[in-house]
């Protein structure tokens, strides 16, 4: 794989709601998708969904197993590959920890938002950084209303918002994953 280095991750939790507080978000079976083929196209390590509840886990791993070793992995082969990078894990410190034990590194975490932060890098900066394979990096892509400050705050670089024609911004994190993953990671990509 051209980036196994490079790990993206969609946190259920910690997430933030309207209001600002703590929350633990639903998976949707669209995220399932519409990142691991991304993920896959890119060449990245693995895809975590990082989800604390075992209910939630327990649909995430009934999609993985029907798409990875049930009649979808024999219906659609190419969703089946999308599919073996997909981990599902209870907390962002078990990711990290399981990142470090693979690599022998601890992962650079990469913050995404729609603000702007101190530690905010462009694409191209992020995107040099990345092809020096000096390090090993997860991308955190927030669910809800975004991820707490305090956690974004708390990584050792933000990328800058994505931003469209007008004042609208509130994609999807689905869109989101696959602009910045196209960003970083295009060899076709001009800087």
């Amino acid at each position: 794989m051209v980036n196994d280095h490079v790990y993206v991750s969609v946190l259920h939790y910690p997430a933030v709601n309207k209001e600002g507080r703590w929350v633990c978000t639903s998976f949707t079976t669209l995220d399932f998708h519409d990142i691991a083929r991304p993920a896959r196209t890119y060449e990245l390590a693995a895809y975590y969904i990082i989800q604390p509840l075992e209910t939630q886990q327990f649909i995430i791993k009934q999609q993985i197993n029907y798409w990875t070793e049930g009649f979808g992995a024999s219906f659609n082969p190419r969703r089946s590959m999308a599919g073996e990078m997909v981990r599902v894990r209870s907390s962002l410190t078990e990711v990290i920890q399981e990142i470090e034990k693979d690599t022998g590194k601890s992962p650079k975490l990469i913050g995404t938002s729609a603000k702007i932060y101190p530690q905010t890098v462009s694409y191209s900066q992020m995107r040099d950084i990345i092809q020096k394979r000096n390090d090993v990096f997860l991308i955190l892509f927030g669910t809800g209303w975004g991820m707490p400050q305090e956690l974004v705050m708390s990584c050792d670089y933000i990328l800058e918002p994505i931003l469209g024609a007008g004042n609208y911004n509130h994609l999807s994190v689905r869109n989101a994953a696959a602009i910045i993953m196209d960003r970083l990671l295009s060899p076709n990509r001009c800087k």
